[in-house]
This record gives structure tokens, sequence and C-alpha cells, in this order.
């Protein structure tokens, strides 16, 4: 993405208080969870951008007192072939962030998965289900707070 289409991405973004980056070459939009369907709404429906693949949104566990959990959405947009980041940053005791689905619906999936690794929960999700491990299991595997070798007992694995 050209310097020239940034700038016009600041500019139709202005009303929303967004962080820019550069992710290694690619722009990242840090966005407040308050704001990110909105401003992915503009994302993809806007002509100049046409951010229109949502290609994969995953957890992250910085492991800090405060913030601790991240979001990363990554998307596309196949007329311009561009490629944005955006970047949502969520509290520590309470990773709690507005689903993405209604705006990408390859975002249900993602969603589940980060639900199910990391215990973010996607707000308004149309299946906030956990989709590897058991409905009961109460434990998130990609925390970095979860051992190693797994909690013993945590899990009844089958019997040989």
């Amino acid at each position: 993405m050209n310097e020239e289409k940034i700038n016009l991405l600041k500019d139709k973004l202005k009303s929303f208080e967004i962080e820019y980056a550069d992710a290694t070459g690619t722009p990242q939009l840090v966005v407040k969870k308050e704001n990110v369907v909105s401003v992915g709404e503009i994302l993809k429906s806007d002509e100049d951008f046409k951010f229109d693949m949502l290609i994969d949104e995953f957890g992250v566990d910085k492991f800090t007192k405060n913030e601790r959990f991240e979001v990363i959405v990554s998307l596309w947009s196949e007329k311009h072939k561009d490629r944005i980041f955006l970047k949502i940053k969520l509290d520590t005791k309470n990773p709690v962030m507005p689903t993405l689905t209604g705006v990408w619906k390859s975002a249900n999936f993602n969603e589940r998965e980060t639900y199910d690794m990391f215990g973010i929960i996607f707000e308004g999700h149309p299946d906030m289900r956990r989709i590897y491990m058991p409905e009961n299991f109460e434990y998130h595997p990609l925390r970095k707070d979860f051992p190693l070798m797994g909690i013993p007992s945590s899990l009844d694995l089958p019997k040989k």
C-alpha cells in the first residue's frame, strides 16, 4: 500500500482513534474493540480499499499485566491487491470483543478457534462454541500460563 493510499485511509478513518504502524511493510491499524466492526465495514465497502477477504484472525497472549490479549486480523483486497492488518488490544481479565462475522463470514471458524485456544470471547458470534476441545474443558491451551505438559486428569483420554 503506497503513501497516498495510507493518507486516504487516515482521512477516511479520522473519526476513530486509530494508531498506525508498519508490520514489516504491511500497514497495521490498532483499533479499539468498540470500533472494530465500524472500521471493518468501511474497509470492506469503500471502493478505495475493498478489503473483501478476511484471510486470518487469531489471538496473541503477551502474558503482560495490562492488555494481555490481542486479536490480529489479516485482510486482503482482491481488487487492489493490498493487504492490511488490524490489531485489537483486549483486557487481561475480560478478553471480549465484537464478532466480525457480520462483516466477513470467514471470521466464523477463526473466532471459534481463538475462543477455544485463548478464551477470547466474540460477542454476537452466531455459534460461539469450542472447535477442538470438549465443551466442558475448563482451560485454554494456547494461553501462556497453560502448562506445557498439560494438566493431569483434565481431559478423559480414550482407553487402549
